[in-house]
């Protein structure tokens, strides 16, 4: 497994988050919706422009922007 930022995920890539890089309020957005290291993430949808990207994070799909999910720490699993 190799870290990267949460906004190089492709779709069917799996990560575990790392750590949360950001600051201030989207911090805490991210870790109300139990964005806590060791969670699994997977990157489920794309919009055409590849921004926003959707993951399946704790049993729902989240929407993030991708100058978002840049400071999101996530550990590809490797298939």
């Amino acid at each position: 497994m190799m870290s990267q930022t949460l906004d190089t995920l492709t779709i069917g890539d799996i990560g575990y988050i790392e750590s949360i890089e950001s600051e201030g309020s989207i911090r805490r957005r991210f870790l109300d919706m139990g964005m806590t290291p060791g969670c699994r993430v997977q990157c489920v949808l794309s919009s055409p422009n590849k921004n926003p990207m959707a993951y399946w994070i704790r049993g729902a799909i989240i929407a993030i922007r991708r100058e978002d999910a840049k400071g999101i720490m996530v550990k590809k699993v490797e298939v």
